[in-house]
């Protein structure tokens, strides 16, 4: 049963790192999914502590992923406007896949800015590049959190092995 953990820990783990790059796919919650199959081996050396943070960082990373858009928008200068137009192209930009989401909070802020006030593009474009940028920044946190515990898991399974 070890080695069938072990296996899942460290493929939820790769997949979980390549999730944070790719939009599709939980990248968070999967590298913490490899976490828990690994807490159930025999062998692993992982406290109920560790496992609490974890799943805690992990949801706050994945709620970041959702909010970071609108405030970025409002950060970058845009009004409410902008903030509800990059939260509704983050929820259209599912829709549309990887390239929606990537491109649905720009959009949202952008479209959100010119219909609350046409005559200031500056602003909008200002709005949507915060939320452009918001997702640059969410994939690093992502990706940092992943790698975290992806050495984590590649550290216990090694230890175990050798």
């Amino acid at each position: 049963m070890d080695t069938l953990l072990s296996v899942l820990a460290t493929l939820f783990a790769v997949i979980g790192c390549i999730g944070c790059i790719v939009p599709v796919l939980p990248g968070v919650a999967l590298a913490y999914a490899g976490y828990v199959c690994l807490y159930f081996c025999s062998y692993a050396e992982i406290s109920v502590a560790w496992l609490v943070v974890f799943g805690v960082l992990t949801a706050i990373v994945s709620v970041l992923d959702y909010v970071l858009p609108s405030y970025m928008t409002k950060k970058f200068g845009g009004s409410k406007a902008g903030e509800r137009g990059a939260m509704a192209g983050v929820l259209a930009g599912f829709i549309f896949g990887p390239v929606g989401i990537i491109v649905g909070p720009f959009v949202g802020a952008l479209l959100g800015e010119l219909i609350y006030d046409g005559s200031d593009k500056q602003r909008a474009i200002r709005s949507g590049l915060g939320s452009f940028l918001s997702f640059f920044i969410g994939t690093g946190i992502k990706l940092a959190v992943s790698m975290w515990l992806t050495i984590e898991i590649v550290v216990d399974v090694w230890r175990h092995l050798f």
